[in-house]
């Protein structure tokens, strides 16, 4: 999709992963609980969490030009994790 992607193993807060993309430079960085501990859920399937984020991935483009427009940016980051659950139960 054109995009550098990077992975990292580190300590985020309350999340076994995460994805932040730049889509302006077209660069995503994936990253991995280095602390399960501090994870609500702790991940019993990592290739589900992996399709989630790649998910993420893909509706990135959406989720940037969607925060552009007149509505809460809360609003926005509910309708897509919505939608990456949905194609989550959809794709295999």
């Amino acid at each position: 999709m054109g995009y550098n992607v990077f992975f990292r193993y580190e300590e985020i807060p309350h999340v076994f992963a995460d994805i932040t993309v730049k889509q302006t430079d077209m660069v995503a960085v994936v990253r991995l609980n280095s602390k399960l501990d501090d994870v609500d859920k702790p991940c019993k399937d990592i290739r589900a969490t992996a399709k989630h984020e790649a998910i993420h991935l893909l509706t990135a483009r959406l989720a940037e030009n969607a925060r552009y427009r007149y509505i809460a940016e809360n609003e926005i980051d509910e309708a897509l994790e919505e939608l990456v659950k949905k194609l989550e139960a959809l794709i295999q």
